[in-house]
């Protein structure tokens, strides 16, 4: 099957009132393909602007969400209080969560299953840091993240995942994975799915790269036969993003 061309703008905590509108206004101006899904993930306190500014072929997406609907968890924000404002995603498990702040696979895996509950779709991130990579330990640390998500959800709930592999070493370092080591390692990840899941979802789930992502090295990554997208960073927060979204053009 064909698979959707996805991309994802990752804000992280990045912008203004002033630049959500004028990234708003540039991206609702520029020319993107009907064939390619884009989100764009802002901080909590964008959403309602950007989902009401925004483009509406386009969704918008929280950049994290707590494991609870509403209680006494100070500072924490809910998939329903994301969805009750305008975003339709959720992006989980990025490398910051994971190794600025310690989230753990585990709680990665419970917030995926709460998400996904709440209605929100999820882009999962995956990937290994340099050592790890160095060491010749890619494949493992990737299955033991995407593990704690297989074993917490249904067959089903992967038609609402989006896996984006993002190699901890490239993220924001200019450094980026060469489109056969991507290819490599979206193989990989397909073929454990086959396994862990059915064939089925291995097929039809997409696998989206990120990692210092931006207009001048996208188009020959985004021809890889298991890559089926990207996460971008940086370069979200600027106009060469519709150049991204125009990839595969």
């Amino acid at each position: 099957m064909a698979r959707t061309f996805w991309v994802g703008g990752n804000w992280k905590m990045n912008g203004t009132v002033a630049a959500v509108k004028e990234l708003a206004a540039t991206f609702n101006a520029g020319t993107a393909p009907s064939s390619v899904e884009v989100v764009i993930g802002a901080p909590y306190v964008y959403i309602p602007l950007l989902a009401d500014s925004l483009r509406k072929d386009w969704a918008v997406a929280g950049e994290n969400c707590y494991v609870k609907a509403s209680g006494a968890y100070t500072g924490e924000i809910s998939p329903e209080m994301l969805k009750d404002v305008g975003a339709k995603w959720v992006i989980l498990g990025h490398s910051e969560r994971r190794n600025v702040l310690g989230e753990s696979d585990q709680f990665t895996a419970e917030k995926t299953v709460k998400a996904l509950q709440a209605g929100l779709k999820v882009v999962l991130c995956v990937g290994e840091l340099l050592e790890e990579r160095e060491a010749g330990t890619t494949q493992t640390v990737v299955n033991r993240q995407l593990d704690a998500v297989i074993k917490a959800v249904s067959e089903a709930d992967w038609a609402n995942i989006v896996i984006a592999y993002e190699p901890v070493w490239a993220i924001g370092t200019g450094k980026v994975a060469t489109p056969e080591q991507a290819q490599d390692v979206h193989a990989a990840i397909r073929e454990y799915l086959k396994g862990a899941v059915s064939p089925k979802v291995a097929e039809e789930t997409r696998i989206t790269y990120g990692g210092s992502v931006n207009a001048k090295n996208c188009k020959e990554t985004a021809q890889k036969p298991d890559v089926d997208g990207f996460l971008v960073g940086g370069a979200s927060l600027k106009p060469e993003f519709l150049d991204i979204v125009n990839a595969t053009n």
